[in-house]
């Protein structure tokens, strides 16, 4: 199946941009993989504008907390959206069906419950290799793509 690159993707420039805060949770596990893919983020928040001052990390210890690390984000009310940064490889059990659907469930009801953007950056890949070709590989950087994806919902739907 082929993947698209996305990640060269833009998103429209907003003169209010400057003065929204964003949260980047990252997960620590896949660590090589969650590292490349909040670099990404990072600088392109960067590159549209956002101040270093209004770029807030946090880390949780997998992709399972990634929720609610999410949570505690978008409760503060001068957070604007949270982009949601992990890495759940393909193992022999089952145990990565229940970490990924729990993960995309919390996070998207994280977003419903604020009614702010919470995005979804987790890489569910079978391999390593697939992970890293998405963290900066051949497949682009899937946490540059997370911070357009926000950039994107703030302009469209907040003012």
């Amino acid at each position: 199946m082929a993947t698209t690159n996305l990640s060269g993707q833009t998103a429209k420039s907003f003169k209010s941009l400057a003065k929204k805060r964003f949260a980047i949770v990252v997960s620590e596990w896949n660590d090589s993989v969650t590292e490349a893919l909040y670099s990404g983020a990072y600088q392109t928040l960067r590159d549209y504008g956002v101040p270093k001052d209004h770029i807030i990390r946090r880390n949780v210890p997998g992709s399972f907390e990634l929720s609610l690390g999410a949570q505690y984000m978008a409760e503060k009310k001068d957070i604007d959206a949270v982009i949601c940064l992990g890495c759940v490889i393909q193992g022999e059990t089952r145990h990565f069906e229940f970490i990924c659907n729990a993960v995309a469930d919390g996070i998207t009801n994280v977003g419903l419950k604020f009614n702010k953007p919470v995005i979804f950056g987790v890489l569910t890949p079978d391999t390593q290799q697939q992970a890293l070709d998405r963290a900066g590989g051949k497949h682009g950087n899937k946490g540059d793509e997370a911070a357009v994806t926000a950039i994107k919902m703030l302009g469209e739907f907040t003012s």
